[in-house]
């Protein structure tokens, strides 16, 4: 999402939030939500609050999504499992980044091959000169004119879904079913508020008070989960949904940074028996597992985050095999893709780099 170091004092408010997309206020960490809420839909159609709409044209596009960030990650795991890569190709900035950008320096000359730069920030600038918020991923960017488009992470994958369909693989989920949508909705916000982003509440508290109600709050929802969970696999319907995207991310993350690093630390997630076999579940599912980089996770948090990590040390552990064990949800019943089918090979020069992955 945006570049959060965590300001820990409300006498650096205006600055977290102008450039870090997040502040710290009354000792509780604050998130900046404000997004581009720009449409890519079909036929180019405003959205239904009157945002401002762009046509739906394949190889018009770039998604440029961080492998360390768990906003960005819910895009590419959606493109993949619709099949969209070779409607909307894929630039993924490097792990870390300082306060003014997401850079791309993991590609040959440190720019993007498509777009060219070297910064995230300089789509947003082109189209947004001095653009005020946090860069963040993902971001979607017009390549001929190299110009951010939206960043309204929420939106994007729910897009990919609906105003793309034209251009999903033949046999590509229904990740948004319209006869669920109000429950997944449902279960989104409270997804969002109390464990996506309750992580970073807990880990960027500025006081004792603030990190023990934003910990009692995230483990009151994870014990929900957990009980949610239990006689279902997925979290809303018999097939894997936008709700299930969006803890997923969450989780992958939950005992390499967010146990330690973020001190969300009454239990490890491979604690906790029903979500980690539902956390290993879609780990192994096509779309899900390839798609996680544990080495750039962990550099993005303990090397980013200098006010909760000064030293900068990456943490070797932990053991990830664990997330090829047997998870048993098959017993459960249900069907992952629905209807349709899984998604075939990553698309090559998108793997995975050998060693960053669980296995």
């Amino acid at each position: 999402m945006s570049q959060e170091t965590g300001q820990s004092t409300e006498s650096t408010t205006s600055t977290a939030f102008s450039t870090k997309g997040a502040y710290v206020t009354g000792g509780e960490f604050k998130r900046d939500t404000t997004y581009i809420e720009d449409r890519i839909t079909s036929g180019g159609a405003a959205g239904p609050n009157g945002e401002p709409g762009w046509p739906v044209e394949p190889g018009r596009y770039r998604l440029i999504a961080a492998r360390a960030c768990p906003w960005a990650n819910r895009s590419v795991i959606v493109r993949r499992l619709l099949g969209l890569e070779e409607v909307i190709s894929l630039g993924q900035p490097g792990p870390t980044h300082d306060s003014r950008s997401w850079t791309f320096d993991l590609d040959e000359g440190g720019r993007d091959p498509v777009l060219g730069i070297e910064r995230l920030q300089e789509a947003y600038f082109k189209r947004f000169p001095n653009y005020p918020r946090g860069i963040t991923v993902p971001a979607v960017v017009e390549i001929a004119t190299g110009q951010v488009v939206t960043n309204n992470f929420s939106q994007i994958t729910l897009d990919f879904s609906i105003e793309w369909r034209e251009f999903h693989r033949p046999g590509a989920p229904n990740l948004y079913p319209e006869q669920l949508r109000q429950e997944i909705d449902e279960v989104n916000k409270r997804v969002f508020a109390e464990i996506n982003n309750g992580v970073y509440r807990c880990g960027f508290a500025g006081s004792q008070e603030a990190y023990d109600a934003a910990h009692d709050r995230l483990w009151t929802a994870l014990d929900w989960l957990e009980d949610r969970l239990a006689g279902q696999r997925f979290l809303v319907g018999d097939s894997i949904t936008e709700a299930d995207v969006r803890l997923f991310t969450t989780l992958a993350r939950f005992d390499a940074v967010y146990h330690g690093h973020f001190k969300c630390n009454r239990q490890k997630l491979s604690e906790m028996p029903v979500l980690w076999s539902y956390a290993r579940d879609l780990f192994q599912t096509p779309g899900f597992g390839d798609t996680i980089d544990f080495v750039q996770i962990k550099q993005h948090y303990y090397i980013v985050h200098e006010d909760i990590n000064p030293t900068g040390i990456v943490p070797r552990g932990p053991e990830l095999s664990g997330w090829l064990t047997p998870h048993g949800r098959e017993s459960l019943g249900g069907r992952p893709f629905g209807d349709g089918t899984p998604p075939g090979p990553v698309k090559a020069g998108e793997e995975v780099s050998p060693g960053h992955g669980a296995g």
